[in-house]
């Protein structure tokens, strides 16, 4: 039965492919291929890359708002969900692994997951990325890997700047007396995947000439599609 259903999507897509109006896609603030890659279904991917799609193809304000990480690309949902062979094909078809507000590279850190950690790093991400909380710039990714020596020097072999550790913006000044929260939940939100549930209805509609390209696009896989039926 799964089977069937992903050869249905599978042979929608290349009818729909053919008759989708780019420029409308543009207009509507948000790819195929980024519902592909929520979706988790690489097959899906493959096609929209094959036919020409952007693989860096940003998402519109008005839809990242949605998120509490303001997530922006294709490759930040498929490494989002752990998705090493869609995380392959968009980073083989020239996707960008610094795009996001929160690296991909940092989400990758968090969810200890090796290989989409070299995955990244062989194909350019930022391996210095930190978020400012405070008035330091050490880097963020540390956080990750002081229990971890294998992440750690995975880091190291990057280009780790050791540096960024020890360095303070007051120097040898008297530090101000105020604190500040540092890495907690409240200001770095990266600590948790943000749902998908205002995806599972939204309809995209793209229109040509008397077409319809895409119509109610849900980034669920097979195994979903059949408890919702």
């Amino acid at each position: 039965m799964l089977k069937c259903i992903l050869k249905f999507f599978l042979r929608a897509l290349k009818i729909l492919i053919p008759v989708t109006d780019l420029a409308a896609i543009k207009q509507s603030g948000i790819s195929p291929v980024h519902c592909a890659a929520a979706g988790a279904h690489p097959q899906c991917l493959e096609l929209l890359i094959q036919a020409g799609f952007d693989v860096n193809f940003m998402l519109d304000q008005r839809i990242n708002k949605h998120y509490d990480d303001h997530r922006k690309s294709a490759l930040y949902f498929a490494v989002s969900n752990s998705d090493l062979s869609s995380v392959k094909l968009l980073l083989s078809a020239g996707a960008l692994p610094n795009q996001d507000p929160v690296n991909c590279l940092q989400i990758a850190l968090r969810m200890g997951n090796y290989e989409l950690i070299s995955l990244l790093l062989r194909h350019g991400a930022n391996v210095n990325y930190f978020c400012r909380v405070n008035p330091l710039h050490f880097p963020s990714a540390l956080q990750y890997t002081l229990k971890d020596e294998v992440m750690l020097r995975m880091l190291l072999n990057y280009g780790y700047d050791t540096e960024r550790c020890f360095d303070c913006p007051h120097g040898d000044k008297v530090h101000p007396s105020y604190t500040v929260e540092g890495w907690t939940s409240t200001v770095i939100k990266d600590t948790k995947v943000s749902p998908q549930y205002w995806l599972y209805s939204l309809t995209v509609i793209i229109c040509g000439p008397g077409t319809m390209a895409i119509n109610r696009l849900h980034p669920l896989s097979p195994e979903a599609w059949l408890k919702r039926s």
